[in-house]
Order: C-alpha cells, then sequence, then structure tokens
C-alpha cells in the first residue's frame, strides 16, 4: 500500500497522505504506475460523460482538462523535452543532451505538446459520438491510461539507462511477476475490446525508437512514451469501433 501511495503522489496532483519513504521504496513505487493509471483513466471517463451531458465538446474538453490537471502534465514535459532534444540535435548528440537537460520549453516542445492535445481532444470527442450496441466504448477509455502505464515497467526492464536519472533509480524494481500480473489484466481489457491490443505494438515500438534516436531510456523518455501511446490507443479505438 505503501508503494501506491508514493506512485498516487508521484504520478498525480490528487491529494493524499504525506509520507517518508526512501529511494529503494521510490523506485519500488512503479510496480503500482498500471494502477494510477486505471484510476486516472476512471476520472478522465467520468468528467467526458458528465460533460457530455451539456455538449459532446464540451464533454470531450473536460475529460481533456482533467487528463492534464490530475497528472500535473508531468508526462507532457517528457514528451516536450524529448521533442526539442530531436528538434535540437542535427545529428549532433551533444547538442541533443543538452537540449535534454535544458528546463526550458522549447519551439518543438510547444509544437508537440499543442499538436498531441489537439489530437486527444478530437479522438475523444469522435469515441463519446460512437453509438453502437453498447454506446460509446467507455470501459475502453478508462483503460487507456492504465495499458500506457505498463510501458515504464516494461522499458524500465528493457532500455539501458540513458543517464543516472530519475529511470534509473526504477532499473531492477520490477518484478517478473509484476509484468505478468499487469500483463495479464492488460489482456483481459483486451479480450472485451480488442483494439487495446495495440499496445503489443505501441510499447515496443517506442522502445526500438528510443534506444535508437536517444540512446537509453529516462524520465524524459518515459513521460514521452505515455503520451504517445495513450494517444495511439485513442486512435486504434476509434478505427476498431468503425470497423464492420
Amino acid at each position: 500500500m505503501k508503494g501506491f501511495l508514493i506512485a498516487m503522489q508521484f504520478l498525480t496532483r490528487l491529494p493524499t497522505p504525506r509520507i517518508a519513504f526512501t529511494s529503494a521504496e521510490f523506485a519500488s513505487a512503479i510496480r503500482w504506475f498500471p494502477a494510477i493509471g486505471l484510476i486516472l483513466g476512471s476520472i478522465v471517463t467520468l468528467g467526458i460523460r458528465a460533460g457530455g451531458l451539456i455538449d459532446p465538446w464540451v464533454g470531450a474538453l473536460s475529460g481533456l482538462l482533467l487528463w492534464v490537471a490530475v497528472t500535473g502534465g508531468l508526462h507532457l514535459d517528457g514528451l516536450a523535452d524529448i521533442a526539442d532534444a530531436r528538434g535540437a540535435a542535427h545529428g549532433n548528440r551533444e547538442r541533443m543532451m543538452a537540449a535534454l537537460a535544458d528546463p526550458h520549453v522549447g519551439s518543438f516542445g510547444v509544437i508537440a505538446i499543442a499538436m498531441l492535445l489537439l489530437g486527444k481532444l478530437v479522438l475523444i470527442h469522435a469515441l463519446s459520438q460512437q453509438s453502437g450496441t453498447t454506446g460509446p466504448p467507455w470501459m475502453a477509455l478508462a483503460c487507456i491510461p492504465f495499458i500506457a502505464r505498463i510501458g515504464p515497467l516494461i522499458w524500465t526492464c528493457w532500455l539501458p539507462p540513458l543517464h543516472e536519472g530519475l529511470a534509473s533509480r526504477f532499473r531492477g524494481a520490477v518484478r517478473p511477476l509484476d509484468l505478468l500480473a499487469w500483463a495479464g489484466a492488460a489482456l483481459m481489457a483486451s479480450f472485451l475490446f480488442p483494439a487495446l491490443l495495440a499496445a503489443l505494438l505501441l510499447i515496443p515500438l517506442w522502445g526500438w525508437w528510443v534506444r535508437r534516436h536517444i540512446g537509453g531510456i529516462s524520465g524524459d523518455g518515459h513521460g514521452a512514451g505515455i503520451e504517445l501511446i495513450e494517444t495511439g490507443l485513442l486512435i486504434a479505438l476509434l478505427v476498431g469501433t468503425r470497423l464492420p
């Protein structure tokens, strides 16, 4: 339970009891990342439904605002840093690493955040308008942040740390049982919503891209990956609902 609270404090702005923890306890909190994603997904989905009582676009905007507010924009910051680093690199690794270390957001980062938020807004609206036999895929929407946060567990085990920082503290904290348990839960969700199986491609694809173009995983890599996989799963879910 302590690991769950640490993960909640780190990944969200939701009120939680303040507790002291060691570096090892913080690292082990990564095991709870998917559970935090499920809570986030439930909040976002409720926001979409509540706002949708006024207007579908209000519902989509409400859900998106909650998505950003609950996480505090934590993962968007990682996306911006990765975009700035790659945009500034021009084949020069030292320049890329300097851009990653720069706390300021550049033009590439601003564009990446704007495009991703706009994409999520449009996709949420389109999904909320689905009217199949069971209505919009609310349960699947709630599962998207959950499945996306399985990614950091996999990348931590698979990829070398880019530097001594946040991501390197997680290395060694993920147990095989954690991967099996969360992967099993994700497969159960995918049994109900097959479009979510797109994560089987998206998660390793991001890991491959990070390994090839960045050189290793970092906190920014985790954050950017979560945001991009959430968006990719929204696309997959929308396409899945349109298929006969």
